[in-house]
């Protein structure tokens, strides 16, 4: 538009020195002179039409929103929707605003209730409050989330941490996030800033604190691990015992047995015999025993005088 204009007034400057110079006569210089000058009153104005057109109208587009700073009277209170709107050239200017909900990444290093030192990164989505743009360009202008939103989280974020030990932090994470997310609302609905959502996406300690921590726990382990082996230990003695007693009332029991029936002893020399018998049986090698290696010489005179012992012993 401002080259065509360019170019309308150098050619009607080319057309009047034309007409001054080359007129032989006084009245058909004046001529000349009064349909150039109208050429370019006329170009003038379609000029300056031309450019109030075309900045008087601007277009909001989907999810925004635009407010009006007056040259005159400053800010106007109403808020454009989206879509053409019009507005006064040169006197009034357009700021818009993108209302739709953005993310933000923030990130802080604060000390816990027992004084370890904690580096927490919180996502923040947020937006501006459609109804409050007017204010917020007063007083925050456009990068309203870059002025408020880091000083807000850094200090919502240290007075929240300040009240768990480190190990709280991890273990009750939920209700940590929760708070930070109620805490950060409040505090930003005074600057008319919505947040639909708060999450923490890192939580990290000091490499001191984390290198007690692994010891911490391999100590845990350790206790356990020598905790069961004296449970295994007991365990084992009391075996051991159960097993004694078992022994012993077996010898008491057997002791019982011969006192009252000699002939035990006979049958526990058979069984013996026996299984003596079934090892030699199935042994590749010849071997040669006797009744007396096999326990077979049942008719001895050893269980008679055994038996006779007892008898006497039980008169």
């Amino acid at each position: 538009m401002a080259q065509r204009l360019k170019d309308a007034f150098a050619s009607a400057a080319k057309r009047v020195s034309q007409a001054s110079g080359g007129g032989s006569g006084g009245g058909g210089g004046g001529r000349a002179a009064a349909a150039a000058a109208q050429s370019v009153t006329a170009l003038a104005v379609a000029g300056g039409l031309a450019y109030g057109t075309y900045n008087s109208v601007y277009t909001v587009p989907g999810g925004h929103r635009a407010v009006i700073f007056n040259r005159v009277l400053g800010m106007k209170d109403s808020i454009y929707g989206e879509g053409l709107n019009f507005n006064i050239p040169w006197f009034e200017r357009p700021v818009i605003y993108d209302i739709r909900t953005r993310p933000v990444n923030l990130q802080t290093l604060t000390g816990s209730k027992d004084l370890q030192m904690v580096t927490i990164a919180v996502r923040v989505l947020h937006k501006p409050n459609p109804s409050k743009l007017v204010w917020i360009y007063r007083m925050l202008g456009t990068n309203y989330d870059e002025r408020i939103l880091p000083s807000i989280m850094n200090e919502s974020a240290k007075a929240i941490v300040a009240r768990y030990n480190a190990n709280e932090l991890l273990t009750k994470r939920e209700i940590v996030s929760r708070e930070v997310s109620m805490d950060l609302q409040r505090r930003a609905a005074k600057f008319n800033v919505i947040l639909d959502d708060v999450a923490i996406t890192h939580l990290s300690f000091s490499p001191e604190y984390a290198r007690a921590v692994e010891a911490k726990q391999v100590a845990q382990q350790d206790a356990e691990k020598a905790k069961y082996v004296v449970l295994g230990a007991q365990q084992e003695k009391k075996t051991i015992i159960t097993r004694a007693r078992g022994e012993a009332e077996s010898a008491e029991l057997i002791g019982l047995a011969v006192k009252k029936n000699p002939g035990f002893m006979k049958l526990r020399r058979i069984d013996a015999a026996r299984d003596i018998a079934d090892i030699v049986a199935k042994s590749g090698n010849k071997v040669y025993l006797n009744a007396d290696s096999l326990l077979l010489n049942l008719l001895g005179d050893a269980d008679d005088k055994f038996e006779k012992s007892v008898a006497s012993k039980w008169r």
